[in-house]
């Protein structure tokens, strides 16, 4: 199966005075049809440059970027510029809607530039509006909408003309915790309804567990892992993914690093000994700082229905062997 993106050993640096920095640094990412991968890392690690090169706004230095089977590396600017219309989407942090117009004009300008007749651009426009519930308001200008709304439309402006592939940076920042919680639900079902191959860029790694088939995670320009939401989380390659992606607690033994996960730590009658130093309440759950006997400092997680203990209480720490992944003491150089 030809996949829907692949971006192949590419590399993107910027100048810095009389010097360059790198941003994207020898990637390889592999996107299929009809799946959603993210891309997560901390602010600067390269991320939204790989997803410029995506979009083909920025051409790399070296290496290539295929869409569709089309190696869009070797296009000429006309071409290039005629493959970006038809096959690639985008939707930035903010919706950038034209004030002057409608709901309805921000999307049938869009389907203008694939041709066809108005009638059937604005057939088109109408559907998509239903889709993303936005059909009530197609009257509307972007001032007399949300947050939220506008960012739908921007949505449906980005898929109108049906691109093969949705690249996504930061869509959901500028939003609040509950209206991006709705949000995340809502984008999930319509890549699901759709079958559309989605390229989403956050800094959350919460929102990338949650909306992702495969996640990449960044760092200092390269992917540190690639895979499905549940195997980075349990079974993160380096400790740089351990601590980015969720909490973990990093440990040295018998001369191996490994990484347990809070959840999977058990307190009991037996096991290292180890004293409470500060219990934490988040709602549903609690966290337990505790520190062992070697002097490392670990985070339990507990349910807050259960018993909590005091802190400098003395406790027992152990946890099972096969929850306790050994992490790479360097990053993998190459993602899928």
């Amino acid at each position: 199966m030809t996949a829907a993106l692949l971006l192949d050993d590419v590399t993107l640096t910027y100048p810095d005075g009389s010097s360059r920095i790198t941003a994207v640094d020898h990637v390889r990412l592999e996107v299929r049809p009809g799946e959603l991968v993210a891309l997560v890392g901390p602010s600067g690690s390269g991320k939204s440059s790989l997803l410029a090169v995506a979009a083909t706004l920025i051409r790399p230095d070296s290496g290539r970027l295929l869409i569709d089977g089309v190696d869009a590396t070797r296009l000429p600017d006309r071409d290039l510029t005629a493959l970006r219309r038809g096959r690639i989407g985008i939707v930035f942090q903010q919706p950038n809607l034209v004030d002057s117009l409608t709901v309805l004009e921000q999307l049938t300008v869009m389907a203008s530039l694939a041709g066809g007749s108005p009638r059937r651009a604005t057939d088109g426009a109408l559907r998509l509006l239903e889709a993303v519930g936005m059909a009530d308001h197609a009257g509307r200008r972007p001032a007399q909408l949300s947050g939220g709304q506008r960012q739908r439309v921007a949505l449906a402006r980005s898929i109108v003309n049906r691109p093969k592939v949705l690249l996504l940076d930061e869509p959901l920042g500028a939003l609040d915790l509950k209206l991006r919680q709705e949000m995340q639900v809502f984008l999930k079902s319509l890549q699901r309804e759709l079958g559309m191959t989605f390229l989403y860029v956050t800094h959350d790694q919460e929102e990338a567990l949650t909306m992702s088939d495969h996640l990449a995670v960044f760092n200092e320009g390269k992917i540190e892992q690639v895979g499905a939401p549940e195997e980075v989380y349990a079974q993160p390659s380096t400790a740089f993914v351990a601590g980015f992606v969720g909490t973990s607690n990093i440990l040295e033994r018998d001369g191996r690093r490994i990484s347990v996960r809070p959840e999977r730590i058990e307190l009991g009658a037996d096991g290292e000994a180890a004293t409470v130093t500060d219990v934490v309440f988040v709602g549903s759950f609690m966290r337990i700082l505790v520190e062992t006997e070697r002097g490392e400092q670990l985070t339990v997680v507990r349910s807050s229905a259960d018993e909590r203990p005091e802190a400098g209480a003395r406790v027992h720490v152990r946890w099972r062997p096969e929850d306790a992944y050994e992490i790479q003491p360097k990053p993998l150089e190459e993602g899928r």
